[in-house]
């Protein structure tokens, strides 16, 4: 995380390093990114960069986090209006469309996000995935918590089999649309909004379904 120095740093400096890196390592990831290229765009020199942050790494940890905090933050803003309580698989559905919606409009955001889940480099990309695994943990887990205690999902389902398989999927919907190869099947390296949308509710409920309670049979009316 950044040094003490950068908190000091002005706001527009701050800002110019931020668009500097993000574009850099969003367009070429953690092991083709150039501190030299950042520098030069951010108008500072190389050394100051080292001020700021520890080393590189330390750098793309940050702008995973600040990605991350974007889009949860959009993210949570769409819970908070769907009726999660008495409607899980209605909102988790709704919840999708507006995760693909997502990354269609903020290019910026969809960059980060294949860099972090592309990037070859181990270490870096375990570095930046425990950062971003946190967030969508912390609104993933929630909602199936919910879900399983209002009797929305079985009894039996394996909450955080459940979760894992999310944790999976998110990241696919989220750049395939957008990422030739990721997708060779549903037609998503397309780019299309709705037909994203759609093919991405077919994952969803293959995921979900299976852990709807099974409808009570009506009870015959015994009575006399």
């Amino acid at each position: 995380m950044p040094t003490p120095t950068w908190d000091r740093l002005p706001a527009a400096k701050r800002d110019a390093v931020l668009a500097a890196a993000e574009a850099e390592f969003g367009e070429r990831g953690f092991s083709g990114a150039s501190l030299n290229t950042i520098s030069r765009e951010a108008g500072i020199s190389k050394g100051s960069l080292f001020q700021y942050f520890v080393d590189k790494a330390d750098m793309y940890a940050h702008l995973a986090e600040l990605a991350s905090l974007r889009i949860r933050a959009a993210m949570e803003a769409e819970v908070a209006r769907l009726p999660v309580d008495t409607d899980f698989f209605g909102s988790f559905d709704a919840l999708l469309k507006a995760w693909v919606g997502y990354f269609h409009d903020h290019p910026r955001d969809r960059a980060l996000t294949a860099a972090t889940n592309l990037e070859p480099d181990a270490l870096a990309r375990a570095a930046v995935r425990d950062t971003v695994n946190r967030h969508y943990l912390e609104v993933i887990t929630p909602l199936v918590e919910l879900a399983h205690d209002s009797g929305q999902l079985r009894a039996d389902t394996d909450r955080d089999a459940l979760i894992a398989l999310l944790l999976l999927l998110l990241p696919h919907l989220a750049l395939a649309p957008h990422v030739n190869g990721l997708d060779p099947v549903l037609g998503l390296q397309e780019g299309d909004r709705d037909h994203a949308t759609v093919q991405a509710r077919r994952m969803l409920r293959l995921i979900l379904d299976p852990h709807r309670p099974t409808p009570r049979s009506p009870t015959a009316d015994t009575t006399s």
